[in-house]
């Protein structure tokens, strides 16, 4: 992780779970973090987690990744700030128990759709720009899931197994894009069975994270295999990482 020491991250969905894990390890790791989320406020509760040193490089800024004009605006802060993007990771998503057969559920399939699709794509969009305007061989990391290599039944799954599998096709789409423009930016993709996070408690069949025998893992687990990806040679490009507890039953 030493070539990362000062360089600039992005961590978008970071103000709990996954994305509240990574921006702690990623600053602990000593890069210059900016946490993108909409409760801003949770993102800089996180500084009180922080070794000393650390705290001045974690940084939140106000975005929702639903919305192109915020995205612009976060990327546009981070080039004026800190010169640009070195490492994205696109942490934010998002599911709701609907059933594709509900009345009304339009907002909410779209919601799925311009969070885990869109905003990944049009984020990942900028950090390329940043990137190759300064030559710089960054890495940018989808956190996609186990859904999006297969297709589990229970109750409201909607619209969220299909995004994911939409966020594997992306990521060989961008691998070769990346690569056609002589650029040496990685991609990888980072697939978590089941996360301890408020998500999960969302999918009764689960019941809540905090009482359920399921096996599961914890958000740190997921920030620990970013920092893995990130830390292996620039000759070596980790393409997909699956990430299961021990006893996962799918």
């Amino acid at each position: 992780m030493e070539r990362w020491q000062g360089k600039v991250a992005i961590v978008t969905g970071a103000s709990s779970g996954i994305g509240a894990a990574t921006v702690q390890e990623l600053t602990k790791a000593g890069l210059v973090t900016i946490g993108l989320a909409r409760r801003v406020e949770q993102v800089e509760a996180l500084k009180a987690n922080l070794p000393v040193e650390a705290v001045a490089r974690l940084h939140a800024y106000k975005c929702d990744v639903s919305k192109e004009k915020d995205i612009l605006e976060a990327f546009k802060f981070v080039e004026n700030t800190f010169g640009g993007v070195d490492v994205l990771v696109n942490n934010a998503g998002v599911y709701q128990k609907v059933g594709l057969f509900e009345n009304g559920n339009t907002a909410a399939l779209r919601q799925s759709l311009d969070v885990n699709v869109l905003g990944l794509t049009l984020c990942s969009r900028e950090a390329f720009f940043s990137m190759q305007k300064r030559g710089v061989a960054g890495h940018i990391i989808h956190i996609n899931s186990i859904e999006g290599h297969y297709v589990p039944c229970y109750p409201g799954a909607n619209l969220y197994p299909a995004s994911k599998f939409a966020v594997t096709a992306i990521t060989e789409t961008m691998r070769n894009e990346l690569r056609n423009s002589g650029t040496k930016i990685k991609v990888t993709s980072i697939s978590p069975g089941f996360v301890r996070t408020p998500m999960v408690d969302l999918c009764d069949v689960y019941a809540n994270t905090e009482t359920s025998t399921m096996p599961m893992l914890h958000p740190e687990d997921i920030a620990h295999g970013i920092l893995y990806a990130l830390g292996t040679p620039p000759h070596v490009q980790v393409h997909e990482l699956i990430i299961k507890p021990v006893g996962e039953p799918v």
